[in-house]
């Protein structure tokens, strides 16, 4: 398949599948002709004026004429502009809509595989070229050709031989710069390709500006921003270089033509052959076709961006989102979860979990131990449904769970890990976190659910309690706080099944008991996963599953395996003498 042909298509196939304000862009295209046709008529107009020059002879209604016509092609030049920027502005929000819409439901392995600062430059720069392509550079080139067309047709009917003259220039222009042209595109796209790196670069650096300071690593991102900055810097200035070459180029060329028409139009003049307000109707005529000509350079480099953008945008647009609210909505609650011959990897030259099977009785706590990197937090994945086991099934009671809406799903299940994300806002709006806008939530329930996290102390500190600002990640609150508005946020939800992920490992003691009294309330009656990488925090779960590379090497109480199991032994005695 041609590739040019797949991202023409591509392009032109994600304009025609938006809502394009059709009367809107009529609108700005119409006005846009109108303008065009009233700068055709203005040489016209001039040539006449000359021709008949004298203070006595001055023609009011002309020079009257002149003036109505620049005035009207002002006017409709500005609304023609607004109503044009208008449907460029519409398209990109349509199209950072959708691209916004479809981010946020695309699984877990698509992020695991793209970095946050790309797929940001995808939702903000690449939409932006499509806009800039849009609402000014289709305009000028549209209205670039009727002047061009216009302009040639009136000037045969003036002077087919000064018309011919001049149009040597263009094959000359042509010759000289498509190979720049083409070779712009090919720089505009690696420089689009830099940027997006460099944005994931810069993201993920002052996402993670504490660890920075912390390890002293100044200066490894200060080189690691030089070299994105130098890319930058060097593909900017390949760009730079074809402009400097196309500018002089089309210069000389329009100087050239310029001079040989001046020349031959005097001789001319002179010779009674052409009147001198001719030559200045054709001048101001070839001026007009000059411009367009030299603004096509810029419009097709910017097509070229554009099918780059749409190319990456259809990308996004093409993976398969998750199913959301498709399925099965039913209440799990007192129901055994089986897990049933799993296995998974991430690629297939590697497997993680390998024929994984056990069951949870309902209202029971299961716990997940074992080496890290032996598959407890993949595992968690697959229970959450972040990732789909390759083989295998996961049922609740007698239904796979892939039956089951994944909005169903994951409203029933409560999540405490041991980062305890926060997203910026106030308290109140982390603990509603995710919620419908319609379930009303009353302060009581918050400073309830708050109690029973052992939260509401020190929210009650706080001069503005529940509406304190908790910054980026949270950073505002200790690891202890975060921890408990983490609880909070679960009693809220009331889960059927509670995941944790060592909820306690970074804790200092004081703040662990606190967090280990509220997550023991928060357990009572629900069906329970742990990962444990402390095994105090487990050793009263009705059954430990231990996994090393990916297998189940031993099931049972803490007892059971103390006396069955060697490595787990050698754990306990590390951990808890």
């Amino acid at each position: 398949m041609d590739t040019g042909q797949t991202k023409r298509g591509s392009f032109f196939s994600l304009l025609l599948s938006l809502n394009i304000p059709k009367f809107v862009l009529t609108i700005g295209i119409a006005g846009s002709l109108l303008t065009t046709m009233a700068g055709l008529a203005i040489p016209l107009l001039t040539r006449e004026m000359v021709d008949g020059f004298s203070v006595e002879s001055l023609n009011t209604m002309l020079i009257t004429a002149i003036v109505l016509v620049f005035i009207l092609q002002a006017v409709i030049d500005g609304l023609s502009l607004y109503a044009l920027t208008y449907v460029g502005q519409k398209i990109v929000a349509q199209l950072r809509e959708k691209l916004w819409f479809k981010l946020l439901r695309l699984p877990v392995h698509y992020f695991d595989k793209h970095t946050s600062g790309e797929t940001v430059s995808r939702v903000v720069n690449d939409t932006g070229i499509l806009k800039d392509l849009i609402s000014q550079h289709f305009p000028q080139f549209i209205g670039g050709i009727i002047t061009i067309i216009g302009s040639i047709i009136i000037l045969f009917i003036m002077d087919w031989k000064m018309t011919l003259l001049m149009l040597i220039a263009v094959p000359v222009t042509v010759l000289l710069i498509a190979p720049l042209g083409s070779r712009m595109a090919k720089i505009s796209r690696k420089l689009q390709d830099d940027t997006a790196n460099f944005t994931a670069s810069v993201q993920q650096t002052l996402s993670e500006i504490r660890l920075m300071k912390a390890s002293n690593a100044e200066n490894t991102e200060e080189n690691k921003g030089l070299v994105g900055i130098g890319k930058l810097f060097s593909t900017g200035l390949r760009e730079g270089k074809i402009f400097a070459l196309i500018g002089p180029l089309m210069y000389l060329v329009v100087m050239v033509v310029i001079v040989i028409i001046i020349g031959y139009g005097g001789i001319r003049v002179k010779e009674g052959t052409m009147t001198t307000g001719s030559l200045v109707a054709f001048l101001l005529y070839l001026f007009q076709i000059i411009y367009p000509i030299t603004s096509f350079t810029m419009f097709f480099t910017q097509l070229q961006k554009a099918k780059g953008a749409t190319e990456r945008i259809v990308d996004i647009l093409g993976v398969e989102v998750e199913p959301g609210q498709e399925g099965k909505d039913i209440d799990i609650s007192n129901q055994e979860i089986h897990i049933v011959d799993v296995s998974f990897s991430y690629s297939e030259d590697e497997r993680v979990l390998e024929n994984i099977s056990f069951d949870v009785p309902a209202g029971s706590v299961v716990a997940f131990a074992g080496p890290s990197g032996g598959g407890k937090t993949t595992l968690f994945g697959l229970i959450e449904r972040f990732y789909e086991p390759v083989s295998g099934e996961i049922t609740i009671g007698d239904t796979p769970v892939r039956e089951l809406s994944m909005y169903s799903w994951r409203r029933q299940i409560g999540y405490v890990s041991q980062e305890s994300p926060m997203m910026v806002g106030t308290i109140r709006e982390n603990l509603c976190y995710g919620l419908e806008d319609s379930v009303e939530i009353t302060d009581e329930r918050l400073w309830e659910v708050a109690k029973m996290a052992y939260a509401d102390q020190f929210i009650n500190e706080f001069p503005n309690g529940l509406d304190t600002e908790v910054g980026e990640r949270g950073i505002k609150l200790s690891g202890g706080q975060r921890q408990r508005i983490a609880i909070a946020r679960a009693f809220l939800r009331d889960p059927k099944i509670l995941m944790m992920d060592e909820a306690t490992a970074s804790l200092d003691s004081q703040s662990e008991g606190i967090v280990q009294q509220a997550l023991t309330r928060l357990m009572e009656g629900r069906t329970t996963f742990i990962i444990a990488h402390r095994l105090s925090t487990i050793v009263n779960a009705d059954k430990i599953i231990f996994i090393e590379n990916g297998k189940i090497t031993g099931t049972g109480t803490h007892r059971e395996l103390v006396d069955s199991h060697n490595l787990y032994r050698e754990f306990a005695e590390q951990q808890l003498r």
